[in-house]
């Protein structure tokens, strides 16, 4: 599923209206997380706190009733990119940090952290993280050698 210009205006409306849910302020929400649920059968993308309040929702048409074995990795890669897209205003949000953005299933089973909003830790997808572990016992050892 190649994502498409009006999926990705839909994702970034629904990120900037969660945005403007949270204004930067002095005092910060206690939330911990925000859950961004996405049904395959009906295309929903709805954004919840922690007590299950919904914070936004909007229908993605290209993800109504999409069948694809690899549905939820293809909704993942498009929503971590709209959140990358707007990560100077998600560090601003009035909520206490950290706090992550997190993908579930209409089941509400947990799927992946999409993004997590910290002052002193970034998270690095895994595909960054492929053959780190070789390449730095690779460094170790010619450092050992030296």
């Amino acid at each position: 599923m190649k994502t498409t210009e009006q999926t990705r205006q839909q994702t970034e409306r629904a990120i900037r209206k969660t945005i403007e849910k949270f204004p930067p302020t002095e005092e910060a929400s206690l939330l911990t997380d925000l859950h961004l649920r996405v049904s395959q059968d009906t295309g929903e993308l709805t954004v919840f706190d922690d007590d299950d309040n919904e914070i936004t929702r909007c229908v993605v048409e290209q993800w109504i009733d999409n069948k694809d074995d690899n549905f939820y990795q293809e909704v993942a890669a498009t929503l971590r990119q709209t959140l990358h897209k707007q990560h100077e205003k998600l560090e601003q949000m009035s909520i206490l940090k950290p706090f992550s953005f997190v993908l579930e299933d209409d089941d509400k089973e947990s799927l992946e952290e999409l993004y997590l909003v910290d002052d002193d830790t970034a998270i690095l997808h895994e595909e960054l993280m492929t053959g780190l572990d070789k390449d730095l016992d690779e460094f170790l050892d010619k450092l050992l050698k030296d």
